[in-house]
């Protein structure tokens, strides 16, 4: 037993590893959560890259190209992967590499105290936040959720990390990957790096040799695909389209975290109060000295790691709608548990405030959806693929029959709704409900296309949807339409299409526009781009969806 403690961490992982690979390889059914349609993102713009696209340029992302990368390898290796467990595993390729060598240099308690919280928050596709009554996984917020793994193996190396060849590899790593998952990401590992160089963590040599390896990356990419120039240029977009302000947004992310940020302020009096004697030594040494020595001691001290690491955090939340929010803390709070400060209980009791709720929050919800699927059923739509790779109440399933015959009937009271620019409740998108009427409603779309073209003697090479989310050239194995958004939101990740944009959904044999329910969004969405629909004639496809057709000549028959 005494091996494994010191040594068993690599098996374990490795044996993690083989059994996230298993899953991948069976054809396993999660409860369908709230916002679940965020997982085709992932969905398409896999689907895009393995069609010789490339994120950026090709096609507009809300965020960086690394999460389609990884998505893309893990629709060739696996031949039916639950969608939302794709999407939350295939990050141990990139957080591993990083990560391993640090845990595997500590002592072994430390190694374990680092390790198990990470590979726990890693496995688990949920965030902190519940937006859903039932029992289910989170199929959103994946690239949060992938920003704050990231940050834990940051600030792992940098806390925990002597070899100063680990730390450049693993600075220019974490700093590439996040730059390539989300920038709100590669900013705030940024403000962490430069507090690592100033706590002299990174020597400047090794911040040298880091950037010029992120530097050397981005430019290869550069030359080869011009994905980065394009990448920025999406950004610039997106910061365009989501102008506000941001005292609002760090207030409502301060509040929705009360239970670790408040508790992390805390800690912050806690060690101030506790360590003040020592604080105001270090800060005379440094005003005295001003030396290299007395700045690094300065900013090396738990208490400056702990106000930078919670102001780095609530500005990430700032950006954000669902995570595994402050979880990068954990290491910091290992490193603070080892110092004399936490001999006082009052510090030990604020370690575990910190600690503990998002731990709790997502244990906790684990635990119902587990017990919960006990009780669920299959939704049956092979059309679907690993799309329809869910389950829910049965009650629930047929309440999204019954709902789907109702709205194909009754379309006024959301047009209604829509016609004032509102939606028929403001948490639509959230609700299970909704979700798993979409997915009904999607499956009818893949028999009304196939009807349509067995009865035209025509096949549809590229399509669009006027929705959020398009599905449709994975599940019926065609090509989607370049230069467009996926996660198409009107009100925030749409920017106005210019000529190549218009001229690419012109030349898309069809175009699908939902009608159960209409929405306001998916209203704005056919404004956005009704130049591009001018040579397109209009069919009914289904009681639930219109068709915009390119004309019979244009199509292959």
């Amino acid at each position: 037993m005494g091996w494994l403690f010191q040594w068993g961490q690599l098996p374990l992982v490795l044996g993690v590893l083989a059994a996230c690979a298993l899953g991948l390889w069976l054809p396993l059914h999660l409860p369908l959560g709230p916002f679940n349609w965020d997982t085709v993102l992932y969905l398409d713009g896999g689907q895009r890259v393995l069609d010789g696209q490339i994120p950026s340029v090709d096609f507009f992302a809300p965020v960086g190209p690394l999460g389609y990368w990884l998505f893309a390898g893990g629709l060739a290796l696996f031949p039916s992967p639950q969608p939302v467990l794709l999407a939350q595993w295939m990050l141990f390729a990139v957080t591993l590499p990083p990560l391993l060598p640090t845990l595997l240099r500590v002592r072994p308690a430390l190694g374990w105290a680092l390790l198990l919280p990470f590979l726990f928050f890693q496995l688990v596709p949920l965030n902190v936040e519940q937006y859903g009554l039932f029992p289910s996984f989170d199929g959103y917020g994946f690239y949060n959720r992938h920003v704050a793994q990231f940050l834990y193996v940051l600030v792992t190396v940098l806390l925990f990390e002597r070899r100063a060849g680990l730390i450049v590899f693993a600075v220019a790593w974490c700093c590439t990957a996040l730059f390539l998952l989300k920038i709100t990401g590669f900013v705030t590992a940024g403000l962490i790096c430069l507090l690592a160089f100033a706590a002299g963590r990174i020597s400047l040599r090794a911040a040298l040799v880091s950037a010029a390896i992120f530097a050397a990356v981005l430019a290869g990419l550069e030359l080869t695909t011009a994905l980065v120039s394009h990448y920025i240029g999406d950004i610039i977009s997106l910061v365009k389209l989501n102008e506000g302000g941001l005292a609002s947004r760090l207030l409502q992310a301060a509040s929705l975290h009360f239970g670790t940020f408040g508790s992390g302020c805390a800690l912050l009096l806690g060690l101030a109060i506790i360590e003040h004697p020592a604080a105001r030594t270090s800060l005379s040494n440094l005003l005295r000295r001003r030396d290299q020595a007395s700045l690094s001691a300065f900013f090396d001290q738990p208490i400056v790691w702990l106000g930078v690491l919670l102001a780095c955090g609530i500005f990430f939340e700032s950006q954000n709608t669902g995570d595994q929010a402050f979880i990068f803390l954990w290491p910091l709070l290992l490193r603070i548990f080892e110092t004399p400060a936490a001999r006082r209980l009052p510090i030990l009791i604020l370690i575990g405030a910190v600690a503990l709720p998002p731990f709790v929050g997502i244990a906790h919800r684990l635990s119902r959806a587990l017990v919960g699927q006990m009780q669920y059923v299959d939704l049956d739509r092979p059309q679907l693929k690993i799309l329809g790779q869910v389950d829910q109440r049965p009650e629930l399933l047929d309440r999204a029959r019954e709902g789907l015959d109702i709205l194909r009937g009754n379309k006024s009271l959301y047009e209604a709704y829509a016609g004032v620019g509102l939606l028929p409740f403001y948490s639509l998108y959230a609700d299970i409900d909704f979700q798993m009427t979409w997915l009904l409603a999607t499956d009818d779309a893949v028999s009304a296309i196939k009807a349509f073209e067995a009865r035209e003697g025509v096949r549809f090479e590229t399509i669009m949807a006027l929705n959020f989310v398009n599905p449709y050239p994975y599940l019926l194995d065609r090509h989607a339409t370049r230069r467009i958004p996926i996660g198409a939101d009107p009100t925030r990740a749409v920017p106005n299409p210019d000529a190549d944009t218009i001229e690419a959904v012109r030349n898309t044999d069809l175009i699908l526009y939902p009608t159960c329910p209409v929405t306001l969004a998916n209203m704005r969405l056919r404004e956005i781009y009704q130049a591009g629909l001018a040579n397109h004639r209009e069919v009914k496809l289904s009681a639930c969806w219109i068709g915009y057709v390119r004309t019979p000549h244009q199509l292959r028959p």
